[in-house]
Parts: C-alpha cells; sequence; structure tokens
C-alpha cells in the first residue's frame, strides 16, 4: 500500500457554453467495472444527450482510460485527464455529458468546455488523501478502558469498533510508520497491562 490523493465525495457541476449544455459529474471508483457500471448509469439517468466524454484513473494497477465519444480527438477526454493527472488524482472518473445547442465551438472550445465544467465539478468538493495504517485491535482490561480512550484522543489516534466481553476488544488506526511509537507508547501508559494484535493494513484519508 501506498498513500495517494482522491475526493471525498462525489459531486457534479452544470454549465452553459454557447446554448451547449454541460454536466460534469464526478465519481469515486476502484476498478474498471465501477467505470463502465457508471456509464451505464448516467446514460439513463441523462438520456439522449450528445457526448458522453470521460477520464479516469485508478491507482491499483495505474489504469488510465479516456473518451471523446464521437467529439474531435483530444478535445473532451484528453483535457478532463490532464486535470486529474495535473493535481495527481487516483481512483476518480469525470464524467461530463454535453448536450448539443446547435452552435459549434470549435477545437479551442470545446477543450475549455470540457476541462472547464470537469474543474467546476472538483471544486465542489474536498481533496483527502488515503494513507496507510496498520489496524491494531487492544484487549483492554473495563479498569482500563477510560484511560486509553483519553490517551489516544490526546494522541490523536483514531479509534474503531469496540467489542464488549470478559475484556474489551478496541481497533485503533496507526499511520504506518508510526508502529513501534504507538506499542512503545503504549506498553509504558499501560505499565503492559493492554495487549495487542496486529489485524492487518487499511487506507484511511486525510486532509491535505
Amino acid at each position: 500500500m501506498e498513500a495517494f490523493k482522491t475526493i471525498e465525495r462525489e459531486t457534479e457541476a452544470e454549465q452553459v457554453v454557447e446554448k451547449s449544455r454541460f454536466i460534469a459529474l464526478v465519481k469515486y471508483i476502484e476498478g474498471t467495472a465501477e467505470a463502465e457500471k457508471n456509464m451505464k448509469e448516467i446514460r439513463e439517468v441523462l438520456p439522449n444527450a450528445r457526448h458522453y466524454v470521460y477520464a479516469y484513473r485508478i491507482h491499483e494497477g495505474r489504469i488510465e482510460k479516456a473518451s471523446d465519444d464521437g467529439e474531435p480527438q483530444g478535445t473532451g477526454g484528453r483535457p478532463v485527464m490532464e486535470l486529474l493527472q495535473h493535481r495527481q488524482l487516483w481512483n476518480i472518473q469525470i464524467i461530463v455529458v454535453r448536450y448539443f445547442g446547435g452552435i459549434l465551438l470549435g477545437t479551442g472550445g470545446l477543450t475549455r468546455a470540457y476541462g472547464g465544467t470537469a474543474r467546476l465539478a472538483l471544486e465542489n468538493t474536498a481533496i483527502v488523501q488515503l494513507v496507510p495504517h496498520r489496524i491494531y485491535v487492544l484487549r483492554i482490561p473495563y479498569s482500563w478502558f477510560e484511560q486509553i480512550r483519553y490517551g489516544l484522543k490526546q494522541k490523536g489516534m483514531e479509534s474503531g469498533n469496540e467489542k464488549f466481553s470478559e475484556e474489551i476488544d478496541l481497533e485503533v488506526y496507526i499511520r504506518d510508520g508510526d508502529q513501534d511509537t504507538f506499542t512503545g507508547w503504549l506498553h509504558e501508559f499501560t505499565n503492559g497491562q493492554v495487549s495487542w494484535k496486529d489485524a492487518g493494513a487499511v487506507l484511511k484519508s486525510v486532509s491535505v
């Protein structure tokens, strides 16, 4: 796993350029199947458009794909792709739908319209960085639970699921590279009264 930037939430934007209506939709995806599904759904939700231009980047496998969907080559998919590349964004698909208004825009006008509408949609969301974290499951005696929660909060560490039985199992997310610091603090803070196990890796969002 390695960190990468993506969107916080899905968004959309719309503008009219020389009577043509452009609608951009920003989608979070993790694979090509999702991208294809999104295209199918957009054609159903926004039917009868002249063009359905898109570009997407998928972090796993470093997959990039764009389509002009019948517009002059390089005037639709390329400016949208360049926007994603310039901002170093991954796991995102941007679809820009055009309802033709009867006025030809020329190659420069098309490039500005598609890229500009995509940019408007991106401006409606926040960019986050997905950072690898290790999941630690702490086995906590009840007498230590509130102190551990307070200590984690003071150190800015995020906790997750809690399971109550004879003791309490608590998930904690530790940024990759901080494991030794965390386990050292935990041992010292609790005098070795709290055990833990590594339960794998996960990507967590961090504001940028």
